[in-house]
């Protein structure tokens, strides 16, 4: 039971010391198990979850590269595609509006996806139906609901947008088609003992890395109990204060672990198998998220192509779609595209060996390779080219300068 508070209440604490007396004749000061008490109060919420530095990483990782790419807008024609200058193009290039640069946009948006699950932008169009400006919406005040068969976007409790007026991105859809999913909040109990383990380290930390223990000896009456609780919290925040290594106790009491230590809670390889439970929620190698133990040189460039294809494409595939719908309506010849040739370039020496085996075999120009390594096109670099002295194996010229009459 408590000392010195009648029935069931609570002895007065500090530092997490609390005083408890098993029988008159002996007392225990008690400094309870940090990890119990964290896990019981870790509450998950998208802004609590990036106190873990995996998810912060990952959610930092994705949306400043994808913010990080060129966006380019095209148009179809017969040879091809044209660049489009003009128009949309400036608008998703350089700003989306006058106080939002597109760089922003595009990494406010995806934050908010990689965290509550979805991001909505608002198309503001001109009275020629133009676009004119991109206003990015607060997800948490965002309504979506079906009225005679249509989505309608219901901003703030009164401001009422049509499908057509607003880019609408989710990490995951219900069933219905309607609402989305977090993923954060959809693996709460994964990111629950992130927080938990996260907030224990600073816990034990912070109590001067002295694991959970008890203060065993024989104390005359309550009161010097609650002197010798006081004085072990006040020695514990002093040994934290002056990073000393061990208590000094005064004759006739003895210290007793209980619980577990970090250790032995095996504290550490939690929170390392916590960064690949969360680069599995957002489809990324743990090496993304500065997690090198398994990591080695060439299974670390395998998994920038992982990156790319497998995790990259989709969001930007996402995107790109949404925006063609949304702004140049179906059916429309001018299209949106990131331009991820940069993130798939790999070292100067592998760039060179590709152009040099493109340009010998007529797949690109000269000029075509230079642009992609940022130089300047030279004259009659716009003509292909093919390897010469590919021939066929009888029109060989013998040594001695005879023909071959075949083998």
């Amino acid at each position: 039971m408590m000392l010195g508070f009648g029935r069931k209440k609570q002895a007065e604490r500090r530092s997490d010391v609390t005083a408890v007396q098993s029988s008159p004749e002996a007392a225990q000061i008690f400094r309870p198990d940090l990890w119990a008490m964290v896990t019981k109060s870790a509450a998950v919420t998208p802004d609590s979850a990036l106190g873990v530095p995996a998810v912060w990483a990952a959610v930092n990782f994705i949306s400043g590269t994808i913010a990080g790419l060129p966006l380019q807008v095209y148009r179809k024609t017969r040879e091809g595609r044209d660049r489009v200058m003009g128009g949309v193009a400036p608008i998703l290039h350089d700003a989306v509006n006058e106080e939002c640069t597109s760089f922003d946009w595009r990494k406010y948006t995806f934050e908010r996806i990689l965290t509550t699950g979805r991001a909505f932008t608002f198309i503001e169009r001109n009275t020629q139906g133009r676009v004119m400006n991109l206003w990015p919406l607060e997800p948490e005040k965002m309504e979506v609901k079906r009225e005679g068969g249509r989505l309608v976007y219901i901003y703030d409790k009164g401001v009422r947008y049509a499908a057509s007026e607003i880019l609408d991105l989710s990490f995951m859809k219900k069933a219905d088609g309607i609402g989305h999913k977090s993923p954060i909040m959809s693996n709460k109990a994964v990111i629950g003992r992130a927080i938990a383990a996260t907030t224990y380290g600073e816990k034990y930390l912070s109590g001067g890395g002295v694991p959970p223990f008890a203060v065993t000896g024989n104390f005359q009456s309550g009161a010097a109990l609650k002197r010798a609780a006081d004085d072990l919290a006040s020695a514990v925040e002093t040994a934290a204060e002056e990073n000393r290594l061990a208590l000094t106790l005064p004759t006739g009491l003895d210290i007793k672990p209980i619980g577990a230590d970090p250790e032995k809670n095996q504290l550490v390889d939690t929170q390392r198998f916590d960064v690949e439970q969360i680069a599995r929620i957002y489809s990324i190698p743990p090496t993304f998220l500065q997690d090198l133990t398994h990591g080695t040189f060439s299974n670390t460039e395998q998994q920038d192509l992982h990156f790319v294809k497998h995790t990259l494409k989709r969001w930007i595939e996402q995107a790109e779609q949404e925006m063609n719908l949304k702004l140049f309506g179906r059916g429309s010849k001018q299209y949106v595209e990131f331009n991820v040739d940069g993130l798939l370039r790999g070292d100067f020496l592998t760039r060179m060996q590709g152009h040099a085996m493109a340009i010998q075999n007529g797949i690109e120009t000269p000029n075509e390779a230079r642009n992609i390594e940022n130089r300047p096109a030279k004259e009659g670099g716009d003509d292909l080219m093919i390897q010469g002295a590919t021939v066929p194996i009888t029109q060989q010229q013998q040594p001695n300068g005879g023909e071959s009459n075949g083998i």
